[in-house]
């Protein structure tokens, strides 16, 4: 299930700009308003939804709030990706397996 709200919460295109801005790093709401342009209350907004979902904290810096990415639900996700890539993996050595032997045939037979 968590990969379902994961998925719905970068599925917003601003989230999804507002996570890719922060993966360079932490950043200031200022900052984070010029990299994915968009007015500072779309981003305030977005950034609570976020934090709320636990994809971001904030850490005030005097006047400043600071904000980064929580690695906690991108390990989630990297583990719930992970188990389709083992699938898929086993699935092309296969494939290539298979692919090896039809061009070993294919050598003999021409051979012949």
């Amino acid at each position: 299930m968590m990969q379902y709200q994961t998925f719905q919460m970068l599925a917003d295109p601003t989230r999804f700009r507002i996570v890719e801005a922060l993966a360079e790093g932490e950043r200031a709401v200022g900052d984070i308003v010029r990299a994915v342009d968009i007015d500072q209350s779309g981003v305030s907004r977005h950034l609570r939804i976020l934090g709320e979902a636990g994809f971001v904290a904030m850490r005030p810096d005097g006047a400043r709030r600071l904000y980064s990415l929580r690695p906690e639900p991108f390990r989630e996700l990297d583990a719930w990706v992970r188990t389709y890539r083992t699938l898929w993996e086993g699935r092309l050595d296969r494939f290539d397996a298979a692919l090896a032997r039809r061009r070993s045939q294919r050598k003999q037979e021409g051979k012949s």
